[in-house]
């Protein structure tokens, strides 16, 4: 597969989903760049936006099986990975037999993923790095490619648990899912009280989309772009951590930055942006245009962000604002 026919393939891809998804441009491009890297997706936002919607569009829209997995407080680790039962065979002899969780399909539609507790939200810790889950001490492979899907109320809502970092720096991008304006709503109201409701046509599958994985990772990313992504992850650290300097707002609400995986994260999402945009290599943009959605899960804030109303998005905006855009050669945070 070629760049202009990978372009194209996401381009069929992204227009499917504008058939059920109204609006939310940004949010269906961070959709896109997580398949395209092989990468999972956190997304945040009140119940009624259309998340689950969107991610059952995506599934149809690529043609792979899917599986949802209702996230709630009963709900077991077993639940998830599998489990073993004991089996009578015909003959009357008995064995113990795997079978299969949810999480074992190309892609995971984890609905409402802080509604469980945190020992089921560590379940999914191995599945999501590991591509694989160990049951009764053995250790069976997941189908690829394999996206965790994943959504979540704000933790401000009643019956929510806050997901451990280990668990959010594994996904690859956090996505935003602002409320609609009212011409939206207008076109939403249509859309899903008529006599039809659309629904997105296959235009993409299994091979076609592990090409496209394949090819992201083949984008080229030149030395001072990659130095770029390095500069903004340790600029999201306070200065005593890393010993370099930070911005005002940074060293004042930041305990912790963003974790290497930020560094993966900028660079295989800005692969993906770059193929998007139709760009042989990954440039400074690409780095910059994909920083918020990939760190903003990242950073651990103190008390005094919450009590200032400072975000995630305000802090790497500083960052940015921090860190020099290089114009030729490396070049570090001024």
């Amino acid at each position: 597969m070629t760049p202009e026919e990978c372009a194209e393939r996401a381009e069929a891809i992204r227009t499917e989903i504008g058939r059920v998804i109204v609006g939310q441009q940004d949010l269906v491009r961070d959709v896109l760049l997580c398949l395209m890297a092989e990468g999972h997706v956190l997304l945040e936002g009140v119940p009624g936006l259309g998340k689950t919607q969107l991610l059952k569009t995506l599934a149809d829209a690529v043609d792979m099986p899917w599986s949802r997995i209702q996230f709630t407080p009963d709900l077991m680790p077993a639940d998830i990975v599998g489990t073993q039962v004991l089996h009578q065979a015909a003959d009357g002899s008995r064995d113990f037999q795997f079978r299969e969780g949810p999480i074992s399909a190309n892609l995971v539609l984890a609905d409402e993923v802080n509604r469980a507790t945190p020992k089921t939200q560590a379940a999914m810790l191995e599945a999501m790095q590991e591509r694989a889950v160990t049951v009764a001490g053995e250790t069976r492979p997941l189908p690829r490619p394999f996206l965790v899907m994943a959504t979540q109320n704000p933790v401000e809502m009643e019956g929510t648990y806050p997901l451990p970092e280990a668990q959010l720096d594994r996904f690859l991008l956090k996505a935003l899912v602002p409320f609609p304006s009212a011409d939206d709503l207008m076109t939403v109201a249509e859309r899903t009280t008529g006599a039809s409701i659309p629904s997105a046509q296959p235009v993409c599958d299994a091979r076609q989309l592990q090409q496209m994985i394949a090819l992201t990772r083949e984008v080229p990313v030149p030395q001072h772009v990659m130095r770029h992504a390095v500069d903004l992850v340790i600029a999201s650290h306070p200065a005593s951590v890393t010993g370099a300097t930070s911005s005002e707002q940074i060293a004042r609400y930041v305990r912790f930055g963003a974790s290497p995986r930020g560094v993966q994260a900028m660079i295989l999402a800005g692969k993906a942006n770059a193929l998007l945009e139709g760009r042989p290599s990954v440039a400074i943009d690409d780095i910059r245009a994909v920083a918020t959605p990939a760190l903003r899960h990242r950073l651990v804030m103190g008390y005094e962000a919450t009590a200032d109303g400072v975000s995630a998005d305000d802090l790497i905006a500083s960052v940015l604002e921090h860190v020099s855009e290089p114009t030729s050669g490396i070049r570090g945070a001024q």
